[in-house]
């Protein structure tokens, strides 16, 4: 008599590899990008009503404006780390539950004071967020195929600047600023509860799928460690030993010092300089943005494409950041001696598009250059030479402004220090850092 066999419950039955998922998580994360580049954006495009409702000089706008980034930049230390710890799906759960409510917050304050303590308090929390994104490319990623998903992601950044002025302005002028602001947390938040539900790291046959058998093991390994509590843990301060690190952190800090000037001083540009109106800068600022969209993906695809045709990962990487710095700054460094507008917007939109096309390959030269489990750490620690241009970057800028009454040595001053960034990843940047040994 035939014996019968039990059927397997549902939950001893292997899961099928589901590699395709790891593009919805892309997706996920490029919607996230969207959203924190938009709670970032808020204040840039209420710049002129706020201050006129503060009564704030240029100085105190600027310093206002960088209230985002020093905390920002100083949160991406330890921010790093904590990815590499915790991994990409509970930090980025209390990142972006924590950057929504304090975007909401900001809504409610009356006093400058208050206002500055929302912006730190937003800072500190948007840190781990494109630390989140790189270790998710780096767990769902071939090496040779990283290039196209972190751009996208950083595309984000993009997508939200381009939409922030036309979107944030019409917001603004039905809502005021301060609907704005709650508007933009809650969306924030939704975003949050649809990461918390989608998001998981892949299975050993998805690592084997898309990594091949070997790499995979290897990554599993590392992520077994990772989840050890009494495993030996890289410390991320070593990574200051090595001079790959300090040449990426003055590379970034020389590109992203321009970036920002456009981020936080665009709008007010255009009203000041070039004597637009508001709704009119809302749609013309959108202009070099929606460049910076194209300069994003492209770098991406042109140092994944130079790594398909065995060119070695860094110097693939190096391509569209040095090249990109190098056009940058011969864009920004005639806009002072320009007198037409339309060119002068030319200028702007292709000096743009070109500070963008390091911009995702950034990320990916640090997993690159750092060994698997530090992935997070160095490219935070990038980022935070990057943030310190970033932070001092609207703060010079009203500097200059209030002493001058001019953006011509912002200008000048920003392509210096583009070709500083192409110098520094271009020449010095060189090698891998090693895997430390416990």
């Amino acid at each position: 008599m035939a014996t019968l066999k039990p059927s397997p419950s549902p939950a001893s039955v292997p899961q099928a590899p589901k590699v395709g998922l790891r593009w919805g998580i892309i997706l996920l994360l490029l919607l996230g990008a969207v959203v924190n580049y938009l709670d970032r954006s808020n204040l840039s495009i209420a710049n002129t009503t706020i201050a006129a409702e503060f009564g704030l000089s240029s100085t105190q706008m600027g310093l206002l404006l960088s209230a985002f980034l020093w905390p920002y930049a100083l949160a991406n230390l330890p921010a790093g780390w904590l990815v590499d710890k915790f991994g990409p799906k509970k930090m980025f759960t209390w990142a972006s539950g924590l950057w929504s409510v304090a975007t909401i917050l900001s809504a409610f304050t009356n006093t400058y004071s208050l206002l500055y303590a929302m912006r730190m308090l937003l800072g500190v929390s948007e840190s781990p967020f494109f630390t989140s994104g790189l270790k998710v490319t780096e767990r769902w990623f071939a090496k040779s195929e990283r290039g196209l998903p972190t751009s996208i992601i950083n595309t984000g950044s993009q997508i939200a600047n381009a939409i922030a002025p036309p979107l944030l302005t019409v917001l603004m002028l039905t809502m005021t600023w301060r609907g704005m602001f709650i508007f933009v947390g809650v969306i924030g938040l939704i975003i949050m509860l649809i990461w918390l539900k989608v998001y998981r790291d892949p299975t050993f046959a998805e690592k084997q799928l898309i990594k091949g058998p070997v790499a995979a093991a290897e990554q599993s390994t590392d992520m077994e460690k990772e989840k050890t509590a009494d495993a030996p843990k890289a410390n991320w301060g070593s990574l200051f030993k090595h001079k790959s690190t300090w040449f990426m952190i003055i590379g970034n800090f020389g590109i992203m010092f321009t970036i920002w000037v456009y981020l936080t001083w665009l709008p007010s540009y255009l009203e000041k300089e070039q004597g637009f109106t508001l709704k009119e800068t809302g749609w013309i600022a959108s202009i070099p943005f929606v460049a910076g969209i194209i300069g994003v993906l492209l770098g991406g695809l042109i140092s994944d494409f130079f790594i398909r045709k065995g060119v070695n990962a860094v110097t693939s990487r190096k391509v569209p950041i040095v090249g990109g710095a190098i056009l940058a700054a011969a864009s920004v460094a005639p806009i002072p001696f320009i007198d037409s507008t339309v060119v002068s917007i030319v200028l702007l939109s292709v000096g743009y598009f070109a500070s963008q096309l390091p911009s995702g390959v950034i990320w990916t030269l640090a997993a690159d250059i750092a060994p698997g489990e530090q992935v997070a750490s160095l490219g935070a620690i990038q980022n935070f030479g990057g943030f310190l241009g970033a932070a001092l970057a609207p703060v010079v800028t009203g500097y200059i402004l209030d002493t001058t009454g001019s953006f011509n040595n912002v200008f000048l001053l920003g392509a210096g220090l583009l070709l500083l960034g192409a110098l520094s990843y271009g020449v010095f940047l060189k090698n891998p850092i090693p895997k430390p040994t416990h």
